[in-house]
């Protein structure tokens, strides 16, 4: 049954002959050309990441469409547990998902044979084991990043608003710095509970200077103070 969907592909839960559960994700989004290279580029990023931090791939299909088989992550993604009806997570678990999703990184951008750009980290890429272990999902988006490159130019908006850093609207440019702009992001959503983007379309990063500009920040608990503080003096 589907259990995710975002504007790439679709996410059922699924049952191999072993009795194992896992999550397949299915393309959804383009021709059937696009999906396949689409397809084809995911693959070819995914198979080369071994890392507990990031989602392990099992397998892949073609028939009925493109497939990705993942290992199947029992409590979802940390947007789904952070603005969804589960039980909150305390401080440090909290802490625990922010350190696992930091290693996955630091693993992308310097730990592959070839540096990886996820290009989308957010909540919602964000899976949990069920010992509450961080791992990176989703590599529609990622790209490779030979060593002799300082960054990628692209020419259209790819990624999440709220997650994007000032550097990529004004110039196109990709790079670690664009995952790490995208963690801070993820830090605060951790840290304060509101989303990137919220109901009103304002940006978490504006919310959080205007807690500062107004000195109301002074009104919130100890922990979130002193994280927020540190934020603003990084």
């Amino acid at each position: 049954h589907l259990i995710g969907q975002g504007g790439y592909a679709e996410v059922y839960k699924g049952k191999l002959k072993s009795g194992k559960f896992v999550a397949i994700k299915k393309l959804t989004r383009g021709s059937p050309e696009e999906m396949t290279m689409d397809f084809l580029s995911e693959l070819g990023i995914i198979v080369h990441v071994d890392h507990p931090n990031i989602a392990k791939m099992i397998g892949y299909g073609v028939e009925g469409g493109m497939h990705l088989v993942l290992q199947l992550s029992p409590h979802g993604s940390l947007a789904s547990i952070l603005y969804g009806p589960k039980e909150k997570l305390d401080w440090r678990t909290r802490f625990k998902i922010a350190v696992g999703t930091a290693k996955g990184l630091s693993y992308l951008h310097e730990g592959c044979q070839r540096r990886i750009i996820h290009k989308d980290i957010k909540a919602a890429n964000i899976l949990l084991t069920e010992d509450f272990d961080a791992q990176i999902s989703d590599f529609g988006l990622a790209k490779w990043l030979p060593d002799q490159w300082t960054h990628h130019t692209v020419s259209k908006v790819e990624g999440t608003f709220g997650y994007l850093p000032p550097e990529f609207f004004m110039y196109g440019i990709v790079n670690e710095k664009t995952d790490v702009f995208a963690y801070g992001v993820l830090l605060l959503e951790l840290i304060t509970g509101r989303q990137a983007i919220d109901s009103s379309q304002q940006s978490l990063i504006m919310w959080v200077r205007l807690l500062f500009s107004t000195n109301k920040y002074r009104n919130l608990n100890d922990t979130l103070w002193v994280v927020l503080l540190l934020y603003r003096n990084r």
